[in-house]
């Protein structure tokens, strides 16, 4: 691989020109794709296979007219101190307004809390239920005022209104954080560099690569169906390690030129050397995001399948157009005391990376038990892990719809801000309406039960729908209890009646989801932590370090998790974070976590341990290797930590609360991984293993490809490699 890399990096420094002709002839067609898409993303979450969602395609079905998968307001009034809701005034300005919701554009229905009996008992609260015709986020701007203007007039009359429900909904954008991230970034690469042609390059590469996929994604959207946060998460992956690999090879290839390599050469072995590691290191990435398949919940697999879209580009960018750029640039990329000679040479005396690595090898065991204890410690509160889906109640709680959340609760109790849809398909019943009321008798008299509706039934006349209102809050245990009690007096109901009993609402839905992922959890980590293995073993030629590479993993992604936990969960430094409501961990969030951070902690673990492989297959001591690849490379991952954790950090402040929580987890967890598990936990562990670290059994070493990460073979590849002298002042293109 390192020989085929070579030529190419020296193909594209010869047709610098052409190749980024290439690039920029992409992103404009990626970009005239995307203008001109017209669907806009999906807000929607579907879980095939689960009671809760085939219950969903029942009311499709059955119940065509009430649009299952619409928005949805829930207009809350609230009388004036002292008054009811009641009241003749107050009755008259709940009326004109809900009158005036069901006006407005797109609207399906908006509900008489009067007729619908949704007046709280102490007669001061009542609620308006509006449909529409659409998804939230395809909701016109005019439906959106339409709603707020009629909640404006009932306010004018004297009543407190807040709104909630999806219908506010919009689709999550960036801000000026993400911004913060990047010029983080920025200054991190110049201070690694000392020039800004070297640390511009990486980020012109990296926004280019991010262009191209946010680009695509959106020219896609309409055709898959993708969900809002998928070009965001694709541009929050594809900038860490669209940086972080043009990095590499930038600090590569000013390595070469240190050495007397002229550019061409420098460019080739540059390509050859740390390009085959970012080969690897972006499969690894991409084995993991795209293994979120196997969950099996389309929202997971095209986030995933996205992400792997932009990790692939970012790889492909770093191979070619870094290598282009490299060419127009010439010995600029080196700081200008170097360029001119009078830059001390490289090496002279131990850099920080070298101290550190003579630290941990002098005390490998004491380092070990430190890190791992500190680890251990941070992720002590993973054990209280709670996993539910956003709703209202998570939002700030200066918002609308927290304050609506919060009316509701106060007025009709927990459970009526997530009720629950129970469906009664009655189609082999002989008594289609008895086999509902028995059911909604059956439910009542179920435990944490507040309250059960009359059955609705559809047109044909054959499937009934109830709306259960738990005694308890949506997140709570007792609901999840109450869930799986329906679930278990439907089957006797089945036998008694002959109808199929099913539950769904998104309260359903959150229990459903958090259920499938902890089934799918461990397949997942087989699969990826399995091949991820395959492939270290045929990179590194050892049994161990590759083992010792997954236990790291799961040291970083457990206590990122716990601080996670104790952040968003428990409101631990909540408001240094920027986190208005705690509450539970979104359901996707560890499975996720643990796709993202596998394949970016192998990142460090490739880039790091290939330089210890390539001293080591060179002819120096398992001991010295070590020291020699933190001499070369733990400055570079260290910046490239500190930028990746610049691009994740930025991500705390956006919008969407699922973007939130993973740009903080994603943070933390390369800040654990990078500075902890790759920094002092692998050099600690190779050093106590010594040679045996890369012992590999002979039959499995001849079965393995020689894929030739170190750039052995480049040495027969052109005489020019050899170092010759220090470089003169070059003010020409090279």
């Amino acid at each position: 691989m390192a020989t085929f890399l070579y030529r190419l990096g020296r193909f594209a420094f010869r047709r610098r020109g052409l190749v980024a002709l290439l690039w920029v002839a992409v992103l404009a067609v990626a970009g005239g794709a995307a203008a001109s898409a017209s669907s806009p993303a999906s807000a929607a979450i579907s879980i095939p296979g689960t009671e809760a969602q085939k219950a969903f395609e029942v009311l499709a079905e059955r119940f065509p007219g009430s649009s299952p998968d619409g928005a949805t307001a829930r207009v809350v009034f609230q009388a004036p101190g002292g008054e009811r809701i009641t009241g003749p005034e107050n009755r008259a300005a709940v009326r004109d307004a809900v009158a005036e919701l069901a006006a407005g554009p797109q609207v399906t229905q908006a509900a008489d809390p009067f007729a619908a009996g949704a007046v709280s008992p102490d007669g001061t609260i009542a609620y308006s239920q509006v449909g529409y015709a659409t998804t939230a986020l395809d909701l016109t701007e005019e439906s959106r005022a339409a709603l707020e203007t009629a909640a404006q007039h009932a306010r004018d009359a004297g009543l407190t209104v807040e709104i909630g429900g999806d219908a506010l909904q919009t689709v999550p954008h960036t801000g000026t954080t993400e911004v913060i991230g990047v010029l983080i970034a920025a200054v991190v690469l110049l201070v690694t560099f000392g020039s800004l042609v070297a640390a511009g390059l990486p980020l012109l590469t990296a926004v280019l690569g991010v262009g191209i996929s946010v680009a695509a994604i959106t020219a896609l959207t309409g055709v898959l169906e993708l969900n809002s946060t998928t070009p965001i998460l694709a541009t929050m992956i594809g900038l860490a390690v669209g940086i972080d690999y043009a990095l590499f090879i930038v600090s590569r290839y000013r390595a070469e030129l240190a050495e007397g390599r002229t550019p061409p050469e420098a460019v080739g072995r540059a390509t050859g050397t740390a390009g085959s590691a970012v080969v690897f290191a972006g499969l690894t990435v991409v084995i993991a995001l795209a293994g979120l398949a196997v969950v099996n919940i389309p929202i997971l697999t095209k986030m995933g399948l996205a992400a792997s879209g932009a990790v692939v580009l970012a790889v492909l960018v770093a191979l070619t157009l870094i290598p282009a750029l490299l060419g127009f640039a010439g010995h600029r990329v080196l700081p200008r005391r170097q360029r001119s000679g009078d830059g001390a040479a490289p090496g002279t005396r131990p850099g920080a990376g070298t101290r550190w690595a003579r630290f941990v090898l002098r005390r490998p065991a004491a380092v070990l038990l430190t890190a791992v204890a500190g680890l251990g410690l941070i992720a002590l509160p993973a054990a209280d892990l709670q996993l539910g889906l956003p709703d209202d109640g998570s939002q700030p709680a200066d918002t609308t719809q927290r304050k609506a959340y919060d009316l509701i609760a106060q007025g009709f109790g927990p459970g009526t801000n997530g009720p629950l849809l129970v469906t009664v398909d009655a189609r082999r019943s002989d008594d289609p309406r008895a086999a509902a009321e028995e059911t909604a008798a059956a439910v009542r008299d179920l435990d944490r039960v507040a309250a059960v509706t009359p059955a609705t039934f559809n047109q044909a006349g054959d499937t009934a729908m109830l709306t259960v209102v738990p005694a308890a809050a949506p997140s709570s245990a007792e609901t999840e209890e109450l869930v799986h009690a329906i679930r278990a007096e439907a089957e006797s109901l089945a036998g008694t009646t002959g109808a199929q009993v099913m539950v769904t609402g998104q309260t359903a839905m959150a229990i459903d989801v958090s259920q499938k992922l902890d089934d799918a959890l461990v397949p997942y980590l087989a699969l990826v932590v399995g091949l991820a293995f395959v492939l270290l073993t045929v990179v590194f030629r050892s049994l161990l370090v590759p083992l010792k590479a997954a236990l790291g993993f799961l040291l970083s992604v457990v206590a990122a998790l716990g601080a996670v936990v104790a952040v968003f969960q428990w409101g631990w430094l909540a408001g240094v974070f920027g986190v208005e409501q705690t509450g539970p961990v979104m359901s996707l969030m560890p499975i996720f976590m643990i796709g993202l951070v596998f394949g970016l902690a192998m990142d460090y673990e490739v880039f790091l341990v290939t330089r210890m492989r390539e001293a080591h297959v060179h002819g120096e001591s398992p001991r010295q290797a070590v020291v020699t690849g933190f001499t070369h490379g733990a400055r570079v991952v260290t910046a490239a930590a500190l930028i990746m954790i610049s691009v994740f950090a930025g991500f705390i402040g956006s919008s969407e609360s699922m973007v939130r929580m993973i740009g903080f987890g994603l943070a933390v967890a390369v800040l654990f991984d990078a500075f902890v598990v790759r920094m002092a936990i692998v050099p600690a562990v190779l050093a106590l293993l010594g040679r045996a670290a890369w012992w590999l059994p002979r039959r499995l070493d001849r079965m393995l490809p020689d894929v030739d990460v170190e750039g052995a073979g480049l040495r027969h590849e052109s005489a020019a490699g050899a170092p010759a002298r220090r470089p003169e002042p070059v003010t020409s293109r090279s």
